[in-house]
C-alpha cells in the first residue's frame, strides 16, 4: 500500500486508523500484561496468549498494512483494532470474574445436561 492512503473503511462508524501498527502493539501489550495476572493454567489465558503473541509478532514483522491484514485474517486493520480493544476489555473482566476459581456452591443436578 505504499503511496496509497485509505480514505474510508467502508464500514459505518469505523474510522480509518492513522497508526495501526502502533495502536495494535499497545493493545496487544496491554492484553498480555492483563493475562499475566491470571493463573498460568487458566484456559482463557493459555489460548488468548497464544493468539495475541502470534498477532503481535505479525505486527512487528509486517510493515505493510495490506499484508498484515492478510496475515491476521481478521478483516480490515481497523476491525482488528476493534477486536483487540474488545479482547482487552474482556481480559480485564475475566480478572474480576475469576472463572478459574471453584464454584461458590454446588450447581443444581442436571444443570449442565441438555436436553433434559
Amino acid at each position: 500500500m505504499a503511496g496509497v492512503i485509505k480514505k474510508t473503511t467502508g464500514l459505518v462508524g469505523l474510522a480509518v486508523a492513522q497508526k495501526p501498527h502502533e495502536r495494535l502493539r499497545i493493545l496487544y501489550t496491554k492484553i498480555l500484561g492483563t493475562l499475566q495476572t491470571m493463573p498460568q493454567d487458566a484456559a482463557y489465558r493459555k489460548y488468548t496468549e497464544e493468539i495475541v503473541n502470534d498477532r503481535l509478532n505479525a505486527v512487528k514483522a509486517e510493515p505493510d498494512v495490506g499484508n498484515l491484514e492478510r496475515k491476521i485474517n481478521g478483516g480490515q486493520i481497523e476491525e482488528v483494532i476493534a477486536q483487540a480493544e474488545h479482547e482487552l476489555s474482556l481480559a480485564r473482566k475475566m480478572n474480576e470474574w475469576k472463572p478459574w476459581e471453584p464454584l461458590v456452591e454446588e450447581p443444581p443436578p442436571n444443570q449442565w445436561k441438555w436436553p433434559i
